[in-house]
């Protein structure tokens, strides 16, 4: 005699399946979690190929991103793809550490402070009065400018009121529309050597109240597929021929057009010596929320200078967030 199947039973059966609504959301949800970890593996596997390379820009967006549809599985009860979701965000946040806590020299108790604030303004930008309020609300010792346009430039004296020494670039027109980087500085400036061909960059040395101080002002060009794979690697190297002829201690800041923990941040630590400043939160693009942006603006130093402190600076107009650093000597 067959027993027969009750009505329940079946019903809980079309409910539980894989091809129910719920079954079918928790596997689209584990395979859209698969490109998250799959960008965290690349940045993790230290694979410097320029596919690679462009991945692992995006470890900390992902992350954050991850950690947003996690919290949402949880809350629709999807249990399993919320497991590979917290799966994910580990992997994820494994990757992007090096970036928010890159480590470096303690500082110097009592040792004078100093405030850098750098900016790539972006070359069509002319909104001076925003560029103005946000360096004065900064309130730094020395400011980089990259990417300063036409129209600002022909009102340098507005933008950087206040910082009577400066030293500038030659203009640069390839690309993109006419540039040129800039130092503004309260301290007395000796402008350096122009860099090699190929490299955009501003130098000078400031007398600061930690004596002698090399500040350098660089915008590397955009990565593969935007501009031609080995661009930012020679410009890097050229980068390289820079600092290695500076005496004293050294300060790098500016559009490197990559994250601290891909190649070209990898490339600056490990050939120019220097280290970054926490790159938490984002600086590019504005568009997005700060959180979910690439720190692509970069602040490096020498082992002789240590970071006390790194926040986003007020809004200029440009596609960029201006970054504003403070640092002092380091302690033996």
């Amino acid at each position: 005699m067959t027993t027969p199947v009750h009505h329940e039973t079946q019903v809980r059966s079309r409910r539980g399946g894989w091809w129910a609504p719920r079954g079918a959301l928790d596997w689209l949800a584990r395979l859209a979690l698969a490109v998250p970890l799959g960008v965290a593996v690349v940045a993790l596997s230290g694979i410097g190929h320029r596919w690679f390379d462009i991945l692992a820009q995006f470890t900390a967006p992902a992350l954050i991103a991850t950690a947003v549809l996690t919290v949402g599985l949880a809350l629709t009860r999807l249990r399993v793809a919320a497991l590979h979701g917290l799966a994910a965000c580990a992997v994820l946040m494994m990757a992007a550490a090096p970036q928010w806590f890159p480590g470096g020299p303690r500082p110097e108790a009592e040792a004078p402070i100093v405030r850098l604030y750098s900016a790539n303004l972006y070359y069509l930008n002319d909104d001076v009065a925003a560029i103005r309020g946000s360096i004065e609300a900064a309130d730094a010792d020395v400011v980089v400018l990259i990417e300063l346009g036409r129209d600002a430039a022909a009102r340098i004296d507005e933008v950087l009121e206040g910082y009577p020494h400066r030293a500038a670039s030659m203009r640069m027109d390839q690309t993109r529309g006419p540039s040129r980087s800039v130092i503004g500085s309260r301290y007395p400036l000796t402008a350096l050597d122009d860099p090699p061909d190929g490299l955009h960059a501003v130098a000078a040395v400031a007398r600061t109240p930690l004596g002698p101080l090399n500040v350098v002002g660089v915008h590397l060009t955009r990565p593969w597929p935007f501009q031609e794979q080995w661009g930012q690697i020679s410009q890097t190297m050229a980068l390289q021929g820079v600092v290695e002829g500076l005496d004293g201690p050294v300060v790098v800041a500016g559009d490197f057009n990559s994250v601290s923990s891909a190649r070209i941040g990898k490339q600056v630590r490990r050939d120019l010596g220097l280290h970054p400043a926490p790159g938490f939160p984002g600086t590019w693009p504005t568009d997005l929320p700060a959180p979910l942006g690439m720190t692509i603006d970069q602040v490096y130093a020498s082992p002789e200078l240590a970071f006390v402190a790194r926040r986003l600076g007020r809004p200029t107009g440009s596609d960029h967030r201006p970054v504003v650093t403070e640092f002092t000597r380091a302690a033996d």
